[in-house]
């Protein structure tokens, strides 16, 4: 595997007195993409939570073990501060969602929260450039002051990735980012994913395994909280070494 940017070792989560995820250790490969697959209620989404400490927001939320980014820890005392690690670890959730202010407000809204750039002509560069690596400008160029709601679906999802990319995070989680998009709005944002690739660390849980294959360099296989098998993706589809990931991959639990 390449460098790893971020690792787990031994991450538990608890909500209340459910185990949720069990003593998960995960190199996340710098400067790739990396899926997580795995059956509804496995601990796919758990686990990308607490990348970034989401799972600081849920009052139920026990996490143990340890992990890092770059090496530093980011749970316990020596921690990473929650706001600046959401600055260096930014996500993309499932359902798109722009906040009800301006196309321009919505991508302006990190760089203006961590002062990482001035207003006026500043401002407008940080702004269009979000906007272009998202493959959005052409589409929008003209419509920056309407609402971010206002636009299709498809576009509201790569404007979420253009504000996440505005802060120039260095990790991006998406947590199945397709799944409430048509086809077309899909194959524009897995063409994004790819593109993105070489400026970030990306980790996508998926439901479509399809997507999983097309995406990323390496797909982890979660069941029942815990990791089964993680590798090369091509290895994981192709010749897996588990037979619980050979039944999902062929369909036959899942």
């Amino acid at each position: 595997m390449a460098d790893a940017k971020m690792t787990t070792r031994r991450l538990a989560v608890h909500y209340g007195d459910k185990l949720a995820l069990k003593e998960v250790d995960l190199d996340i490969a710098a400067g790739e993409v990396t899926a997580l697959i795995g059956p509804s209620g496995c601990g796919k989404s758990t686990f990308l939570r607490c990348l970034n400490r989401m799972n600081d927001t849920v009052e139920s939320a026990r996490v143990s073990g340890e992990v890092t980014l770059d090496g530093q820890q980011i749970y316990g005392p020596a921690g990473i501060d929650p706001v600046l690690l959401r600055a260096r670890v930014g996500m993309v959730f499932q359902r798109p969602n722009p906040f009800p202010k301006s196309i321009y407000d919505n991508v302006a809204f990190g760089p203006r929260l961590h002062g990482l750039a001035a207003e006026g002509d500043e401002m407008d560069r940080v702004v269009q450039a979000g906007l272009e690596r998202a493959g959005l400008w052409a589409e929008v160029k003209d419509r920056l002051h309407e609402k971010g709601t206002g636009i299709s679906g498809g576009q509201q999802q790569r404007l979420c990735i253009a504000r996440a990319i505005a802060v120039e995070p260095e990790v991006i989680l998406m947590d199945e980012p397709c799944s409430a998009l048509d086809p077309i709005a899909t194959a524009k944002v897995e063409e994004l994913i790819d593109e993105l690739r070489e400026n970030f660390t990306i980790v996508i849980v998926t439901h479509s395994m399809q997507q999983a294959a097309r995406v990323s360099q390496y797909t982890a296989f979660f069941h029942l909280g815990s990791i089964i098998e993680v590798g090369a993706t091509e290895q994981v589809f192709t010749a897996p070494r588990n037979e619980l990931t050979q039944g999902y991959i062929t369909g036959r639990f899942g």
